[in-house]
């Protein structure tokens, strides 16, 4: 009976991909139409609606202004900049450095492709304003502020960034108080980025390398949970993603084996994830060591093993898939902001398949299933298009891409009219009664904004205060720019695709 039951199972699978492979082949380039070049556009542009501090000439996001230009003085500290990091005004330093290391990685992935698309200049403004806060926050070997405002005052206003008057309190961890995962996570960011600025901004890239490496050391020598945040982003993995996470990134911005050797030597902390989030890096370390594995680097086997398990809880028609999809083909993890999910696990499926055909391997083995590297890039291109209009909601996901797309987006800065048009303060109780339980689309578009998403069964409700389905994050964009960019190099390529997983509601 098991033997059968193999047997059954595998044929299943099979049969699966299939009947995807001919039901779709019908699709094949109905998504042509597909602007990426304008959704890596705006999806880099959306950061700068996200800027807190004194905004430069350049900003091209006129509806926004200057905002909490005194962050830190409590302390006589400088701790202006910084992106807010979704519709709120508080400033997490976790999330934020994994904004930029996913906005790195994109840069070194995907550096011909962007600047091809004129992007890199604007992706590189992108990075840094977030790698000078990191610098800024870094202010001793053992001290590294992690967040700036009291998220719970914040959470019960609705202000915009301009007007806020509630706490800008301020949090840190010390040799005495640690916090490895946010402290690794910042080691990540600029390592990343002190790569994605080598060619053109060497010495910004050395500083970059030298303050990854002091809070690596940081974050390894005073090991700790952070808890700093709770309950806003609260640590349920642990901390040893990003110390390996972090190392990975060490290793290739420096070539120093000594990173090398830690990943080899902690290889055993890894283990196989079906998800790549802002509490969970073991995915984003995993894809990073087996493209190392590949070349040469024959210890880091566990590593492709345990991204190769990641391919196939994700991958439709795997026999050990985890992460189902819903009826319209969108990767659901869980409700909410379900999207950051999506854009992550995209991002890691591009890449990884990058890998593999640089490494001329054939696939991915799924228990009787295999995966070509072809298949991977075709189901993350589905991902994307789903995103940007082919659902069945028929709507782009995207604030600003399409001519339909979410008109109240959960967003302070975004549901009030700005200084522009509106000099007087709008007051946190006005906001409240005012403009956040207003049914009139916002007034300010916050151009490239991924909101949270649809729920499982693909229904989507434009209603402001859905907060779950409807607010935009900065780790959700960046993961997006990444999986983006990666189809700007996919489209010339498409008609040799062999699996076409897309489903065409037009």
């Amino acid at each position: 009976m098991e033997k059968c039951g193999v047997v059954f199972w595998g044929t299943l699978a099979f049969l699966y991909v299939l009947l995807f492979s001919v039901k779709m082949s019908s699709a094949t380039n109905n998504n042509d139409n597909y602007d990426y070049k304008e959704a890596l556009d705006k999806a880099i542009l959306f950061f700068e609606g996200q800027r807190s501090g004194k905004l430069p000439a350049s900003q091209r996001v006129h509806w926004r202004g200057d905002s909490a230009l005194s962050d830190g003085n409590p302390e006589k500290v400088d701790l202006v900049g910084g992106y807010y990091d979704a519709g709120d005004n508080v400033k997490f330093g976790w999330p934020m450095a994994f904004s930029v290391s996913l906005l790195s990685w994109a840069a070194v992935e995907y550096r011909a492709q962007i600047s091809s698309a004129n992007q890199l200049g604007h992706l590189h403004n992108a990075i840094r304003w977030g790698t000078d806060f990191i610098l800024k926050a870094h202010t001793s070997p053992t001290t590294l502020y992690t967040q700036v405002g009291d998220g719970n005052s914040d959470h019960q206003c609705w202000e915009r960034p301009e007007d806020m008057d509630t706490s800008r309190a301020l949090y840190k961890i010390t040799s005495g108080s640690p916090g490895t995962e946010v402290a690794a996570e910042a080691a990540a960011a600029l390592a990343a980025a002190s790569i994605a600025f080598k060619e053109d901004d060497s010495s910004y890239s050395s500083r970059l390398l030298s303050q990854s490496q002091s809070l690596f050391e940081f974050a390894d020598k005073y090991r700790g949970s952070y808890q700093g945040s709770c309950p806003f982003y609260c640590s349920y993995s642990g901390y040893q993603d990003e110390l390996l996470w972090a190392a990975s990134w060490l290793y290739k911005a420096s070539g120093n084996n000594k990173y090398l050797n830690y990943v080899s030597s902690n290889k055993g902390w890894s283990h196989a994830v079906s998800e790549f989030s802002w509490d969970n890096k073991f995915v984003g370390a995993q894809a990073l060591l087996a493209k190392e594995f590949y070349g040469g680097k024959k210890d880091l086997e566990k590593y492709k093993s345990d991204i190769e398990s990641f391919v196939c809880a994700v991958m439709p028609g795997s026999s050990s898939v985890q992460i189902k999809t819903t009826p319209g083909g969108l990767l659901y993890t869980r409700d909410s902001s379900n999207l950051q999910y999506v854009t992550t696990s995209t991002m890691v499926l591009s890449i990884y398949a990058n890998t593999l055909n640089s490494a001329h391997i054939g696939g991915v083995q799924c228990g009787s299933t295999k995966f070509s590297a072809s298949q991977i890039r075709a189901f993350a291109k589905s991902q994307v298009d789903y995103i940007l209009g082919s659902n069945p909601m028929k709507t782009s996901y995207m604030v600003g891409f399409g001519s339909k797309y979410p008109t109240q987006l959960h967003h302070r800065g975004s549901s009030i009219p700005s200084l522009s048009t509106h000099k007087a303060k709008v007051s946190c109780n006005e906001g409240q009664t005012v403009y956040f339980p207003s049914t009139k689309p916002n007034p300010n578009i916050h151009m490239g904004a991924l909101v949270g998403g649809p729920n499982s069964n693909d229904q989507f409700t434009d209603v402001r205060s859905d907060y779950s389905h409807l607010e935009p994050s900065t780790y959700m964009n960046a993961a997006f720019v990444g999986s983006v960019a990666a189809l700007l190099s996919l489209k010339a390529e498409e008609s040799s695709l062999v699996m076409q997983p897309q489903i065409n509601y037009k």
